[in-house]
């Protein structure tokens, strides 16, 4: 099982890919995602802390929150357009960077005995805003929150 989110870049449009192995059922992964308590636990890089100012995560809601380590804060906030028992459609945007509005699609293949593949596409406004989504040390959010949510699944906490 792999356990390094894959990261990549498609060539020909502005869309980056993730993919993430969990021991866990498509239902808990959903839940990690969309439970306020259980995703400010695992959210971000490590050393970080979240909290939400707005949570309503329904087809249709939005959300904003704050994230703060090592003296800085960061906020960001966007819309869940879908939300399924096995797939989450919602923007995503930082704030320090207003034009750089992400449209997220995750989906969440069951690969049976309790493994699901979590796949994440992000679709950006242009190649730069892409290139700097890469270049802002994103990887290292993703495999820190990642690692903790194994945690919290290995725990039974979700």
């Amino acid at each position: 099982m792999n356990t390094t989110a894959t990261i990549e870049a498609d060539p020909n449009l502005p869309i980056i890919r993730t993919t993430r192995d969990f021991q866990a059922t498509p239902a808990q992964l959903v839940r990690a995602h969309l439970d306020p308590e259980l995703y400010a636990r695992w959210v971000g890089p490590n050393g970080t802390a979240v909290v939400f100012d707005v949570w309503d995560a329904r087809t249709g809601g939005s959300w904003r929150m704050r994230s703060t380590g090592e003296g800085d804060e960061y906020s960001f906030h966007g819309s869940f357009h879908d939300v399924t028992e096995d797939r989450i459609v919602q923007t995503f945007t930082w704030d320090a960077m207003p034009e750089s509005v992400s449209l997220e699609t995750l989906w969440f293949e069951d690969l049976g005995d309790g493994r699901t593949r979590l796949h994440a596409q992000s679709l950006v406004d242009s190649f730069e805003g892409r290139d700097g989504w890469l270049e802002s040390g994103m990887e290292v959010g993703v495999n820190d929150g990642y690692a903790k949510l194994d945690a919290l699944l290995e725990g039974g906490e979700v």
